[in-house]
């Protein structure tokens, strides 16, 4: 075993199950595998998956499949396909050739139902999805056989040909394995295998009206592509007595081993694909890559990094017991990756003008600024700057309370890479509101420093009123105002404030040739991306992550 390569990796408990697994000569190579069902866009909780399976057979020089778990005609399309192929690969991971469909051992998974009704084991039942229910029982007490139990192999496997062959309605047969109505699980009272559903299917088209349920199919899966270590979450924990008897009746040996560990659950978030579904079909949000959806669409386009979420996923590590992360860690490793790699620029969202009267008119001159004080290879830009500018409108009041160190009448600042300014003067429109500002600066200061050694409160970001661009800016923040979104109505805990689009905002000049997907960090004022609506005549950018935590500032108020 490579213990080398895991010599500066934590260790939990399914790493530990593996490297036993290893030393003891049980597996010499260990296959994992993603098996995500195509009827959605993946979200955050999938990258834990991902990252894990894919991590696990990386740092132990095994294989991980990519596996489409597509028994479900009625929810899947090509398109969940496509995106969840995306997703992976941006998250960094490759199956190579292990791509594999569910659909691929139809066949296959037809013939293991016969074999156990050969057995005995499996019986077609014609009671409806509510008798079935009923006929289970409950945690407390026992189920009672269904009146179909009893019949004969051959009467089962001419049922289940029939099944096959279209000759029953949807939900009037299904198949079910016999095991055993007493049992504690009610997961192992005569599970249903097989379904009817006249659907077409995406990959075998019309050759299929019956389907196999998943608990059928992802056991045999997994054994047929001799998957050694099957890792799911908690709430297949159930199942995995079930996932063992399908595999002892109709699969030789070695099989498969199903692992549980907790799924992610982060707060301000809903993991549901149902719930996510319903805000997109709702029109709640404007896709599944609506920028604040937690999906691997949505936090690509809003500007995450894929280097961020396998930070964050590490960092949360694995565990067996369920428990909330704070969407604060998330944006930690969001703004510790983008503080390395972003380059800085300058973006005023609420231009309020300056004139800076004893500036020449019609003159510019340009300062030099840097793209990345972290990154020394990331060099410098030339920002023009002229007489009329525009700064941040909250940087500036008339009369300003004691901590206000920002722009106000009579005060001095400092523009960032440039000069110190002074108020002079405010202009009002005919309602009292500002609208304009007179200021006198410096010419001694440039470069942002005083030669007789007087200081200055405060730094502002600001562009050059001419020499800028318009640019549509988008503050996102949590869809939801409410920690644990799941309690009670999804729609009532709804944040009214998770979008806020501004329309008059202006960035610097250079940023005329950005490119969707960009990435850069707008002084004092946060992250952003540039968005996919974005082109040369019409710039818009997302807000990635603030500077700071300002959510959590905000709850403990």
């Amino acid at each position: 075993m490579p213990m080398d390569v895991n010599a500066n990796i934590p260790s939990n408990f399914i790493r530990n199950i593996i490297e036993q697994d290893l030393s003891t000569g049980k597996h010499k190579k260990i296959v994992t595998r993603f098996p995500p069902e195509p009827n959605g866009y993946l979200h955050i909780g999938h990258a834990k998956s991902i990252c894990l399976n894919f991590g696990l057979a990386r740092d132990y020089q095994g294989t991980c499949h990519l596996r489409f778990d597509d028994t479900n005609p009625e929810k899947e399309e090509v398109e969940y396909i496509e995106s969840i192929q995306e997703d992976v690969r941006w998250l960094g991971f490759d199956w190579g050739e292990h791509l594999y469909f569910a659909s691929d051992y139809f066949d296959q998974l037809y013939h293991y139902a016969v074999e156990l009704i050969k057995q005995g084991k499996a019986y077609v039942c014609e009671l409806s999805g509510d008798e079935i229910r009923e006929y289970r029982g409950t945690l407390t007490q026992p189920g009672k056989d269904s009146p179909y139990r009893n019949r004969s192999v051959e009467e089962n496997l001419e049922l289940f040909e029939r099944m096959r062959n279209g000759e029953f309605e949807e939900g009037s047969h299904v198949l079910r394995a016999k095991i055993d109505m007493a049992s504690p699980n009610v997961v192992m009272r005569d599970p249903v295998l097989y379904r009817i559903k006249k659907v077409p299917h995406h990959r075998t088209g019309d050759k299929w009206c019956i389907y196999p349920m998943y608990d059928f199919t992802h056991c045999l899966s997994d054994a047929i592509e001799g998957i050694t270590h099957s890792i799911c979450t908690l709430e297949f924990e159930n199942n995995r007595p079930l996932y063992e008897w399908i595999l002892e009746q109709v699969f030789p040996e070695p099989h498969p081993q199903q692992i549980e560990f907790a799924r992610l659950n982060l707060s301000y978030t809903v993991m549901s694909k149902r719930k996510l579904l319903q805000l997109v079909e709702q029109g709640v949000v404007s896709g599944w890559d609506d920028p604040r959806m937690p999906t691997l669409a949505g936090l690509r386009r809003r500007g995450f990094t894929p280097a961020a979420i396998r930070d964050f996923c590490e960092r949360i590590g694995v565990a067996k017991a369920n428990s909330i992360v704070d969407y604060a860690l998330l944006e930690h490793c969001l703004r510790e990756d983008l503080n390395m790699t972003a380059k800085r620029t300058m973006a005023v969202l609420r231009p309020l003008k300056v004139v800076i009267e004893n500036y020449p008119e019609g003159q510019v001159e340009y300062v030099e600024a840097v793209n990345n004080p972290n990154d020394p290879d990331a060099g410098t830009r030339l920002v023009p700057f002229a007489r009329e500018i525009f700064i941040e409108r909250d940087d500036f009041m008339v009369d300003p309370p004691k901590k206000f160190f920002r722009l106000a009448p009579g005060r001095e600042v400092r523009l960032r890479f440039a000069y110190f300014i002074k108020c002079t003067d405010v202009i009002y429109d005919d309602e009292g509101n500002v609208v304009e500002l007179r200021a006198v600066y410096d010419p001694e200061t440039k470069g942002g420093s005083a030669p007789d050694g007087r200081k200055v409160k405060a730094t502002l970001h600001w562009v050059a009123a001419e020499h800028s661009l318009p640019a549509e800016v988008r503050l996102y923040d949590h869809l939801f105002a409410k920690e644990d979104p799941n309690e009670g109505d999804l729609l009532e805990n709804l944040n009214p404030a998770s979008l806020e689009i501004l329309t008059d905002a202006r960035v610097e000049v250079n940023m005329q040739d950005v490119q969707p997907g960009e990435k850069f960090q707008f002084e004092r004022l946060g992250y952003f991306c540039v968005d996919l609506d974005s082109t040369p005549e019409r710039l818009v950018f997302n807000r990635t992550v603030p500077l700071r935590d300002t959510w959590a500032k905000l709850q403990r108020k």
